[in-house]
């Protein structure tokens, strides 16, 4: 699998080229020529799904074509027919989860075939198994303390890890350094049921790239790395543009 996990961000040439060019490059050299299928999320009033249709097309991708879903219209293997690459869109968090997992995954076999995903802030955060989803608070000594500012907490109170599509095997944070976010996903992983061994935090217009589980860095930011060790989380910084090289375990 090609997996494009994308911090966020509004140069979308910048964000979205390294997944348009993997659709390019026709990993299913039989579908290279099909659309990509720009999967958003019905907001009502305020969907925008040509927003990411023109900013695909602006990154080079010739075939563009969008799916508005809900949770009364998930999407399904039949809607990525013919297609050659899937992008899944910003917005809510965990309105992107609910509509995308509570029904199963199964409409994700053609990425798990090979087509390329590409994940914006949402669509990244949804993307692996345990997904941070949103939230602000989290227990510290004893009380609830703020992890980040509550503007950015996806209307959830407390720090809320639920299953998402399971296409990565680490929990990914989006807008890192833009929204001061990399503490959040700290708590995530020293606190609460579901256990995190691994997490990225990705900036603005940065894509973490994963295919065949090597990884490497697009655009203009970082990633940071973290990775629990006992009761302690270790930290690596990535730049974008320069090889990954991760520590012995």
């Amino acid at each position: 699998m090609r997996i494009f996990l994308i911090g966020g961000g509004h140069d979308a040439a910048t964000v979205y080229r390294p997944f348009v060019g993997a659709v390019k490059d026709g990993a299913v050299k039989a579908l290279k020529d099909g659309p990509v299928v720009a999967i958003v999320r019905d907001d009502g009033a305020d969907t925008n799904a040509d927003r990411w249709v023109e900013g695909l097309h602006e990154a080079g991708a010739a075939d563009v074509r969008a799916l508005v879903v809900s949770p009364d219209r998930p999407p399904t293997v039949d809607d990525l027919d013919g297609a050659a690459g899937v992008f899944v869109a910003g917005g809510l968090t965990p309105g992107y989860r609910d509509t995308l997992v509570k029904d199963g995954t199964a409409w994700l076999d053609p990425v798990r075939s090979g087509l390329p995903y590409a994940g914006f802030s949402a669509g990244a955060a949804i993307a692996p198994g345990n997904a941070l989803v949103g939230g602000y608070l989290a227990p510290v000594g004893g009380r609830d303390v703020e992890v980040c500012d509550s503007d950015f907490s996806e209307g959830l109170d407390a720090v809320t890890v639920l299953p998402g599509l399971g296409l990565v095997p680490f929990t990914v944070e989006v807008h890192a350094a833009q929204w001061g976010m990399h503490y959040r996903l700290v708590h995530a992983m020293l606190g609460g049921e579901r256990v995190i061994d691994e997490g990225w935090a990705i900036d603005e217009h940065t894509t973490l790239e994963v295919t065949d589980g090597a990884l490497s860095v697009h655009g203009t930011g970082t990633a940071t790395r973290m990775r629990r060790v006992g009761d302690r989380i270790e930290l690596t910084v990535h730049p974008a543009g320069v090889p990954v090289v991760l520590p012995e375990q």
